[in-house]
């Protein structure tokens, strides 16, 4: 699919690639300030609902310009388990402030709250990395010929 004759993929992946890493790290900012929490937690969660529907539409876009120009092993492979990771780091973030927009202001999170803070920091975490590796084997996979010619050019 072509976007003003340029193909969708690497258009839409940039979308994943800024909305994943940054609401992940809102996610960790609302899971270590439940004041955080109730006022930003649900732009964290919008962040990272975007951030997996574009990771959705990079990996079918993808695919069909691997059809086209060929694919990367690399890429291919960070690039089919992110649309998972970002579908979990979204569920989780979500349950996690859906759960915690009901504790008052003035009490502390509940022992089971704060373990799932913990996961949420550990699967955002998660997220940034594989988003980064992700993003970083397509560059290579596009632009790691032109950096090595230009070196050798010197």
């Amino acid at each position: 699919m072509l976007v003003l004759g340029l193909p969708l993929h690497p258009l839409i992946v940039h979308l994943a690639v800024i909305m994943l890493p940054l609401s992940a790290l809102g996610a960790i900012a609302i899971a270590s300030r439940p004041a955080w929490s109730k006022r930003f937690g649900v732009i964290v969660v919008a962040g990272a609902l975007v951030g997996a529907v574009a990771a959705f539409i990079s990996k079918s876009s993808g695919e069909n310009l691997a059809r086209q120009v060929g694919a990367p092993a690399e890429h291919v492979n960070y690039g089919n388990q992110l649309p998972v990771i970002a579908l979990v780091f979204f569920l989780v973030v979500t349950i996690f402030w859906l759960l915690d927009r009901g504790i008052p202001g003035n009490r502390r999170r509940p022992p089971s709250l704060m373990i799932l803070a913990g996961v949420v920091i550990l699967v955002a975490v998660g997220t940034i990395i594989w988003t980064v590796l992700t993003g970083h084997s397509g560059a290579e996979a596009v632009w790691g010929s032109v950096g090595a010619l230009a070196a050798t050019s010197q």
